[in-house]
């Protein structure tokens, strides 16, 4: 379990968090971004999508105009060479994650010449890892569920020809699932699985901000900042067994409402889109995520009739991370063109600092996308990525209050497929 609840919230979330983008952060928003790797995105503004990584795009479209779109994740991480340091081991673990379908969509309407507003929808955290319940980690961790979804109301305004700005509010709900098997003090042999269950949800607001700056109607340079969101996970934490967990948490802290709090990190990004010529577009993409704002994970009880206190307080020693992202685009006609992009995607867990529930390693995209204008109101986009990471070391140890300990080693292979449609339509 490391101290039972030592998976984030946060952490626990994009299978194993590892094949997806560093930390827990879903790039799902925009198909139309997807088939260039996020190349571009703070500056490309090709569809009102794009406003998720700038708002201030949104003055590039006129009229009102919608946005609907789907991604299905489709990750694979296997753990082999599993070892628990007791004489339990397992030559390997497949289907540790689980596929998942992300929806998204952005409606903008254009109020003038100097103003347009918009509201999204979309998932930019969530996912599944799952082991089976007897497997030889199962005290490090069986479930980690995490449900996203923010609503986002924007704004953007047109300075002059040139210079574009704008703003959003975006609102978030987060609902969290984890559990792990545990040894029971009153039969320390004894492996139950998913014997502790947590589960809480919150909503919370932050802030996101964009500008967009046209050289001229072939180049533009775009700068976005996305803030952090304080979260305050409300929920409770239940055991089929009252007794102590193992040395470590007394069984007088379990059955009870809890609360944790998690910061989601703040992101910033710049982005540049150049027009060779009449067939060829080249964009480049650099990210920011501010991982070390999370510094720990504290769970705390609630109840009046229960101890006060921590139940459990875990240090995080997340770090910043950086996405790189170069692509290109080429107008086959004039209804077809057809995107590329490549990225890099840098961890956010060190090797000294990975879990079974975080096995993050750096990370390649290779994507490749379609946009089809099948009339002047209608399009369609369609996007596919690839994402491999770097094989994954784990070794880890549990300590409880006893001072006994056990400890956990594998190697982890992660990969993703990314299917990503969208249509587009002016009104």
């Amino acid at each position: 379990m490391k101290k039972l609840l030592t998976l984030t919230a946060l952490g626990t979330i994009l299978m194993a968090a590892d094949a997806m983008a560093a930390g827990f952060h879903l790039r799902e928003q925009s198909a139309a971004a997807q088939g260039n790797a996020f190349a571009g995105a703070t500056a490309g503004a090709e569809n009102n999508s794009y406003a998720y990584f700038n708002v201030a795009g949104l003055t590039r479209h006129k009229g009102t105009q919608g946005n609907a779109g789907v991604t299905y994740i489709a990750p694979r991480a296997e753990a082999s060479d599993v070892k628990d340091g007791a004489g339990k081991d397992q030559l390997d673990i497949d289907n540790i994650v689980h596929a998942a379908w992300a929806p998204n969509g952005t409606i903008s309407h254009q109020l003038d010449d100097k103003w347009t507003v918009g509201l999204s929808l979309n998932v930019p955290f969530g996912m599944i890892t799952k082991y089976d319940g007897r497997w030889v980690g199962s005290d490090h961790g069986n479930l980690s569920k995490v449900v996203t979804v923010t609503t986002t109301p924007m704004a953007a305004y047109k300075v002059n020809d040139k210079l574009s700005v704008g703003a959003g509010l975006p609102i978030q709900y987060v609902k969290a699932k984890l559990s792990n098997s545990a040894v029971l003090a009153t039969n320390p042999g004894l492996l139950t699985a998913d014997d502790v269950h947590l589960k809480g949800d919150t909503v919370d607001v932050g802030y996101q901000l964009g500008a967009m700056y046209e050289f001229n109607e072939n180049a533009r340079i775009g700068v976005g900042y996305r803030s952090e969101i304080n979260h305050k996970l409300k929920g409770d934490i239940k055991s089929q067994d009252a007794a102590d967990i193992g040395g470590i948490i007394p069984g007088g802290l379990l059955n009870q409402d809890i609360s944790a709090k998690l910061d989601t990190p703040a992101m910033f990004s710049v982005g540049g889109f150049y027009q060779l010529n009449e067939k060829w577009a080249v964009m480049a993409e650099y990210q920011r995520v501010f991982w070390s704002s999370f510094e720990s994970l504290d769970i705390v009880g609630d109840s009046v009739n229960k101890p006060a206190g921590n139940i459990s307080s875990t240090k995080e020693n997340w770090r910043d991370t950086n996405f790189y992202a170069l692509g290109a685009s080429y107008q086959l006609d004039h209804q077809w063109k057809a995107r590329f992009g490549v990225a890099f995607d840098q961890a956010a867990v060190t090797i000294s600092d990975r879990t079974p529930r975080i096995p993050d390693s750096d990370r390649v995209w290779f994507s490749g996308g379609l946009n089809y204008e099948y009339s002047d109101k209608l399009s369609f986009d369609l996007a596919y990525t690839y994402i491999k990471a770097k094989k994954a070391t784990v070794n880890t140890r549990l300590t409880e209050n006893t001072g006994s300990s056990r400890d956990f080693s594998a190697r982890y292979s992660n990969s993703v497929k990314l299917f990503g449609l969208s249509m587009n339509y002016k009104f």
